[in-house]
């Protein structure tokens, strides 16, 4: 196994982008891509359990991929079920808990059923919490997330940030620590908005097929390097050994 990072993050959140770009490089359908996609979610869940961390959510569709050739929607749609048929038993003995995150209306019952078996199978492991957000979006979250209070009759004044956050679709879970995308592109794709606030932020160039154990220890080193404050002031240790507050610059 590879050299542990000084500094491992609680949660991890990832958007496994470049895989249709990684399949296309080498003349093959996009879908293809995926399929090798799969594989590289199966290594990293493995190497993020080894390196001590205790949640991954993976972005595997979001409510905009619906837009995406319906060849390309129905192989992603495949991939799942091929995906709970091939690895869940192992992952399963593994103590991988998996938790699907999203809106479950539009997919088939197939789909549903294999989401169901993944959750039930694996309720009780306690090694790492992998939530694969599919038909999710940042966007959708908070309003679902707000249609809950009301329907719970939440009067206006008593909704805070802590209680909003408890109608969130991630509310099992702290908030990502660092937030990886590959791929090369520079945005965070309505995946996580709420949750994401504080999150630590890495792109890589690197497509999501490649992402390897040398990938997630640069991503795990460049977090550590990181002075996550919070909002708060820097704080250093004077001579004596006595915390010193840094004033921010005028």
């Amino acid at each position: 196994m590879a050299a542990v990072p000084s500094s491992v993050p609680r949660h991890v959140a990832i958007v496994m982008d470049g895989n249709g770009r990684w399949a296309n490089r080498r003349l093959m359908p996009r879908v293809v891509g995926h399929k090798f996609g799969v594989d590289s979610l199966v290594h990293t869940i493995n190497a993020c359990a080894d390196r001590g961390v205790e949640y991954l959510t993976v972005f595997a569709f979001s409510s905009e991929n619906w837009k995406r050739p319906q060849e390309e929607v129905s192989g992603l749609m495949n991939l799942v079920l091929m995906a709970v048929s091939r690895y869940l038993a192992r992952m399963a003995q593994d103590g991988v808990r998996i938790r699907i995150v999203g809106d479950r209306a539009m997919v088939s019952d197939k789909v549903r059923a294999a989401w169901d078996e993944a959750e039930t199978l694996t309720r009780d492991n306690r090694r790492i919490t992998v939530s694969v957000a599919f038909n999710y979006g940042g966007r959708w979250d908070i309003v679902q997330a707000c249609q809950q209070a009301m329907r719970d009759g939440l009067p206006p004044e008593q909704l805070d940030e802590q209680r909003l956050a408890s109608y969130m679709s991630m509310a099992y879970a702290p908030d990502p620590d660092l937030f990886i995308r590959t791929g090369g592109e520079v945005r965070i794709s309505n995946f996580l908005l709420w949750q994401s606030a504080y999150s630590e932020l890495v792109f890589t160039d690197c497509l999501w097929p490649d992402f390897d154990d040398k990938a997630l220890d640069a991503a795990f080193a460049d977090y550590g390097r990181r002075d996550r404050r919070f909002g708060r002031v820097k704080t250093d240790v004077g001579p004596a050994g006595q915390a010193v507050t840094v004033p921010p610059a005028a």
